[in-house]
């Protein structure tokens, strides 16, 4: 049952008393590949660090939106210079947030459409961070698909079934992270009910959000099956039914191939 979490921050300062402990557990756990998230120039160099590391990791590198105005010069360029080491998968997190008052919009604006474009211009998926942003997000997206094809992922849905099919429409995969499996979150499990088989992925987000039975603990890319369990109730099919469609997807979107530790 080959589970991939395709969202992990494993760099943070919360795993670093067991930093390759957790990684173990995900492979007990059945988890394949892991795709560790940067979000500032130094997070970006540490997660690729990382991915060399161990086998099943894999990394994305980028400047969160709450992290661009911390950006000093020559940051986004040490990201840049990232992109061609071995097992860097996709760029980001990036993408805009309102609801933390971190970094000026413009800026974030700004940080976004360099990752779209880079995206672009180098066949990398990228990897949307959104709060209380989707139409700005729908909009800039919008005007990237206008130059080309578009290859990235809503990381960690929470929107509506509208919005969901304008990202669906513009050739975005969906993933789903812990959130999903809240008592209160019905009318997004009726969301993920309804994505396209070839679009669903899952993470974790970790060590955010951990989902239920896990809420309340910090969260690790071991929980991914309990999402993932969830995921697969609310769509009628099996864990393993569940399991292997999302780790295809994850595969094409990030193309690494079949992982064994």
């Amino acid at each position: 049952m080959p589970l991939v979490d395709t969202h992990a921050h494993l760099d943070q300062e919360e795993f670093d008393v067991d930093r390759d402990a957790a990684i173990e557990r995900a492979v007990r756990a059945g988890v394949e590949a892991i795709v560790a998230v940067g979000t500032t120039a130094v997070s970006s160099e540490v997660v690729v660090d990382l991915a060399c590391r161990h086998r099943g990791v894999f990394a994305a590198v980028g400047i969160q939106p709450n992290y661009a105005a911390q950006a000093e010069p020559g940051d986004w360029e040490r990201v840049v210079t990232l992109i061609d080491r071995p097992k860097v998968v996709g760029l980001g997190e990036t993408g805009l947030d309102r609801h933390w008052d971190y970094s000026p919009f413009d800026v974030q604006q700004d940080y976004f459409d360099r990752h779209l474009r880079l995206s672009q211009d180098h066949d990398l998926p990228f990897i949307v961070h959104t709060r209380d942003s989707d139409a700005d997000v729908l909009a800039m997206l919008r005007e990237a698909h206008r130059r080309g094809p578009l290859r990235g992922v809503m990381h960690s849905f929470t929107g509506t079934a509208e919005t969901a099919a304008e990202f669906l429409e513009l050739g975005l995969y969906i993933s789903f992270a812990g959130m999903v499996t809240f008592k209160k979150s019905d009318a997004l499990r009726e969301v993920a009910a309804k994505i396209p088989d070839n679009r669903i992925l899952v993470e974790t987000d970790s060590p955010y959000l951990a989902p239920h039975p896990k809420r309340g603990q910090r969260n690790e890319p071991a929980n991914v099956v309990h999402t993932a369990a969830c995921l697969a109730e609310v769509r009628g099919v099996s864990l393993t039914e569940f399991s292997l469609q999302t780790t295809v997807n994850a595969r094409a979107l990030f193309r690494f191939g079949a992982t064994s530790y």
